[in-house]
């Protein structure tokens, strides 16, 4: 009976090992994957951080790069910890799962505050940014932030092409007698915007207001379901690794 017991505890042993090691698979790679959205965010998407109020969405996706660092080296960790079937390793194991756990939920809580926030920050911050930062000495960032936001995403002013009537680049000497800039053209040349035409600049309903917040409000939703997935996994591992240490810890005491 002792032996058939044993012999149990042995099978049960190795299904949980084979588990954990499918689970770490996946783990790995959703730890990729987490990598991957955070430096995308960053590399891709940097040009239009400097026309927002606050952080949030840049501090959002250090942390998700810093989870996924930390999920791709557990997952090594985890293999080793596997494989050599070592109470402290799994431990350790344990450990660092809830630690990315809790990392992943304060980038959850962080995207989530500044979703809420996001219409009213965009609103106040754009069209100041529009009108007193544009096109003045030391904002090279925020102009070519600016122009890059138009130009990709098609849109001209905040709300509409009207904002630039008031904006203090256009009423200066520097415009050239230019009445939105020439990132507003469809095809952007020397002092095109000197026409501000529907058939030569972008006429979109919402401006680029609507826009950008239509893409911060996707890509909070996709660092969200990114993020929500691998917490799922992480709970799993947890409990299996939890199930694996006790099975392990019976079998040789």
């Amino acid at each position: 009976m002792a032996h058939y017991k044993t012999e149990q505890d042995d099978w049960l042993i190795i299904y949980l090992k084979y588990l954990l090691f499918v689970f770490n698979f996946f783990f790995w790679v959703g730890g990729a994957a987490v990598l991957a959205v955070g430096i995308w965010t960053l590399v891709e998407k940097s040009g239009y951080l400097s026309v927002l109020a606050s952080s949030t969405f840049a501090a959002s996706a250090y942390i998700l790069i810093f989870a996924g660092v930390l999920v791709m080296v557990t997952g090594f960790l985890g293999f080793g910890a596997i494989l050599r079937e070592q109470k402290g390793c799994l431990s350790t194991y344990f450990c660092l799962l809830l630690v990315i756990f809790l990392v992943e939920l304060v980038a959850g809580v962080l995207a989530h505050v500044y979703y809420q926030r996001l219409s009213d920050e965009l609103k106040q911050h754009l069209n100041r940014t529009l009108a007193e930062n544009y096109g003045q000495p030391g904002a090279t960032q925020i102009t070519a932030s600016v122009d890059r936001l138009q130009q990709d995403f098609k849109c001209c002013g905040s709300n509409s092409s009207a904002d630039w009537q008031h904006s203090t680049y256009i009423l200066s000497r520097e415009a050239e007698g230019r009445q939105v800039p020439d990132s507003c053209c469809k095809t952007v040349v020397a002092h095109c915007g000197q026409r501000a035409h529907p058939s030569n600049i972008y006429k979109v309903e919402g401006g680029c207001l609507t826009k950008l917040e239509q893409f911060l409000a996707d890509h909070l939703l996709l660092m969200g379901a990114v993020g929500i997935g691998v917490a799922c996994l992480q709970i799993c591992g947890m409990v299996l690794t939890c199930c694996l240490h006790q099975r392990l810890q019976r079998h040789f005491y």
